[in-house]
Parts: C-alpha cells; structure tokens; sequence
C-alpha cells in the first residue's frame, strides 16, 4: 500500500512541475555550431531552437533571446535578426 502511494506520489509530482518556456534554454554549443550571423535565417533559428522572447521594432528589424546554462547561472545569447529574416548581429553576456 505505502509503495503504491509513493509511486502515484512521484507520478503526480512529474505532472505538476511546470516545464520551461519552449525554446528559451539551448545548449551554447550548439548555439555556436548552427548560428552564423549573415547567413542563419529565423526559420532556421525556429527549426533549431523553437520560438522565445522576441522584440519586435518599428524598423522591423527584431531582437531574440535565448539563454544557456553555464556554472555559474545562464548566459543570454541575443539575436539581431533583420527584416529579411537573416541573422545580423550575435551577441553573448556571460552570468
């Protein structure tokens, strides 16, 4: 009896922990490996990471937020993306 509890317990336990947002959390390397700047389009981007915090600007041009683990927290990888849909810019701020 006491096993049956802990395992519906555990099994419940997976169900309400809240899983991250979708496509926010990528691995830096492969980061590194998939995005080149001039060339990575934002479909490629979503294909490779899925979708994440954007900002949007007037001139169309948008900015896209990714982080990374590392040791010592997360390391935010920020995107530039112009209004043909290619990478522009790369950017990474270390924790």
């Amino acid at each position: 009896m006491t096993l049956r509890i802990l395992v519906a317990a555990i099994l419940l336990s997976g169900c309400a922990t809240r899983a991250p947002e979708p496509g926010t959390s990528v691995a830096e390397s492969r980061f590194d490996q998939l995005v080149v700047p001039g060339s990575t389009t934002r479909a490629e981007l979503l294909a490779a990471f899925g979708p994440t915090k954007t900002v949007v600007f007037d001139s169309g041009m948008e900015a896209w937020l990714y982080t990374a683990p590392a040791a010592s927290g997360h390391t935010e990888l920020v995107l530039l993306v112009g209004r043909d849909g290619i990478v522009k810019k790369m950017r990474k701020r270390s924790p």
